[in-house]
C-alpha cells in the first residue's frame, strides 16, 4: 500500500530540575550520555567519589569501563555510558570536573521505538489522514456519507484487530462487488501485456486457488494463506494510509498491512489512498515471488530504529521499486510495481513513450521527488530482481544505527546483536545450515 512520511508527534515538555532524593516526573525527558574522564592515583582510590556523581543525579549507568591511563600505572580512564536527565546533564558534567581530568562527552541520539517482536505490531497502526474521505474534499466519497460510514465500519475491524486473531471477514455489497468487477475486467486484459512474468505467474496461482475472479473481492485470510505457502509473508488489516515508519515494520516480520474496504464507485479507475484493489490486485501477486518477497523484507529491516532522514529516503526507495518499479524482461520493459498494477491509467502511461525512464540506482531515487496524486514524470527501470536486492543490502549498510538487527525465522522476532555471545550463536546456526547445504550439494558430484 501507498504511505506517506509519520505526522511528527508534539515533543514532551523537558522535565524541571531534579533534587537530590526527588523523582523525576514522568514527562521528564531522558537522554543517553557517554563519558570518558581520567581520576588520578584511582587505582588506588577507586571510582566511588565518581559513581556518587552519577547517583547525585540520578544517572542510570548502562556500560562502564576502566583501565589503566597511559604512562600513569596509578591513574585510570573511565568510559560511562548511562541516561540521565536533560536538565541534569550540565551539573553532572561540571561536578565530574572538579574531581576528574580530561572529561569529555558525547550525546547519543534517542533510537526511535520500533517492534521486536510480532505482538509489537499491534501499536505500528499509525494513520496519515491527508486523503481521508471525511477530510479531503477532493475524496470521491468526501460527500456520500453512506460510503464514508460503511469505510468506517471496515476500518474498525482493522482498529479492533491484535495480533493471534483471525483476520476479519467482510462480507461485500453488491455495489462493492460491482467495483471491482470493472476494475478486474479492465486490469486483467491488460497484464499479459505490461505485467511483469513473476506478477503473471503469481495471478494466475491466485485466480486458480484463491478465488481472484470478477465476479468476488476475495478475503484476506485465503489470500494471506496463499502468501504463507509460497514466501511466508502474511497479510494483516489496515485501518488506511499507514506512517511510513509503521508501514514499512511490517514488512521487517513479512506482514504487509493491506486496507480492506473499496474505493469509491464513482471514481473506479482511481483511488487517493490505499483500498483492497490495490492491494490485492498490486501488491499481493508480488509478494509471492521469493525474491520479490525477500526484497521487500530488506526494506522494512532497514527501517527499524532508523532516523527520520533514513525513512524518508527508504520511502523514496519504496515508491519507485514497489509502489512504481519497472524492470526489463526479454528485451521489454514490464511493470512490477503495485502502484502500477492497479492502475489503468498509469500502467498505459507508464509504459507508453511519454515517461522517462533511468537505470536502477538507490542514490538517485532517495532525492528524486515522487508524484503522490499525479502520474510520474521518472520510472527507474531494473534490469533484475537480483540485482536491485543486492543494492538495498548495500545501502542498508551505510544507514547509521548504533546496533545491528537479526530476524529470527523461527520466533519471528527481531534481536539486537549487541553482545559477542548473540553474535556467534548467529553464526554457528549459519554454519549448520551452509553445512547442510553443502553436503546435499556433494550428492550431485
Amino acid at each position: 500500500m501507498p504511505f506517506l512520511e509519520r505526522e511528527p508527534n508534539p515533543a514532551r515538555r523537558a522535565g524541571e530540575a531534579v533534587l537530590p532524593g526527588m523523582e523525576p516526573s514522568e514527562e521528564a525527558e531522558r537522554g543517553t550520555l557517554c563519558l570518558t574522564f581520567a581520576l588520578r592515583d584511582g587505582k588506588r582510590r577507586g571510582i566511588a567519589p565518581a559513581a556518587q556523581a552519577f547517583q547525585l543525579f540520578g544517572a542510570k549507568i548502562d556500560h562502564l569501563e576502566t583501565r589503566l591511563r597511559r604512562n600513569a600505572d596509578e591513574d585510570l580512564e573511565v568510559f560511562v555510558r548511562c541516561e540521565v536527565l536533560n536538565c541534569n546533564v550540565s551539573n553532572l558534567i561540571d561536578s565530574l570536573r572538579e574531581m576528574a581530568e580530561d572529561v569529555k562527552t558525547k550525546r547519543e541520539e534517542k533510537t526511535p521505538w520500533f517492534p521486536k517482536k510480532l505482538r509489537d505490531l499491534d501499536q505500528c497502526h499509525s494513520l496519515v489522514t491527508k486523503y481521508d474521505p471525511g477530510s479531503d474534499h477532493h475524496h470521491p466519497g468526501y460527500s456520500d456519507p453512506e460510503y464514508r460510514k460503511r469505510r468506517t465500519f471496515i476500518a474498525d475491524l482493522a482498529f479492533n484487530f491484535r495480533q493471534g486473531d483471525p483476520l476479519p471477514r467482510v462480507e461485500y455489497t453488491a455495489q462493492e462487488t460491482a467495483t471491482w468487477k470493472e476494475i478486474y475486467q479492465k486490469l486483467s486484459g491488460l497484464y499479459p501485456t505490461h505485467a511483469c512474468k513473476q506478477y503473471l505467474e503469481a495471478f494466475h496461482q491466485l485466480e486458480k486457488y484463491c478465488g481472484y475472479q470478477a465476479d468476488c473481492i476475495p478475503q484476506l485470510h485465503e489470500v494471506s494463506a496463499f502468501l504463507t505457502e509460497r514466501t511466508g509473508f502474511k497479510l494483516r488489516p489496515a485501518a488506511g494510509l499507514l506512517s511510513a515508519r509503521d508501514f514499512l515494520a511490517g514488512l521487517a516480520f513479512r506482514f504487509f498491512q493491506s486496507t480492506q474496504y473499496i474505493r469509491h464507485s464513482s471514481s473506479p479507475m482511481h483511488s487517493p489512498e490505499p483500498d483492497c484493489c490495490h492491494e490485492l490486485l498490486g501488491h499481493v501477486p508480488m509478494l509471492a515471488d521469493k525474491e520479490f518477497a525477500q526484497f521487500s523484507q530488506d526494506i522494512g529491516l532497514a527501517s527499524l530504529g532508523a532516523s527520520d532522514t533514513d525513512i524518508e529516503n527508504l520511502s523514496a526507495l519504496y515508491w519507485f521499486t514497489v509502489e512504481f518499479g519497472l524492470c526489463r524482461q526479454n528485451g521489454a520493459i514490464k511493470a512490477y510495481g503495485a502502484g502500477l498494477l492497479s492502475s489503468y491509467g498509469e500502467l498505459m502511461y507508464a509504459l507508453s513513450e511519454k515517461p522517462q525512464y533511468k537505470p536502477f540506482d538507490l542514490d538517485m531515487m532517495v532525492v528524486q521527488p515522487y508524484q503522490d496524486q499525479a502520474f510520474q514524470s521518472i520510472y527507474f527501470v531494473a534490469e533484475h530482481f537480483e540485482d536491485a536486492k543486492l543494492q538495498l543490502q548495500k545501502y542498508a549498510l551505510t544507514l547509521k544505527k548504533p546496533f545491528t538487527l537479526h530476524y529470527d525465522p523461527f520466533t519471528c522476532s527481531i534481536e539486537v546483536l549487541d553482545s559477542p555471545q548473540k553474535v556467534k550463536e548467529v553464526i554457528t546456526h549459519l554454519k549448520e545450515e551452509l553445512g547442510n547445504l553443502c553436503h546435499a550439494f556433494e550428492r550431485f558430484l
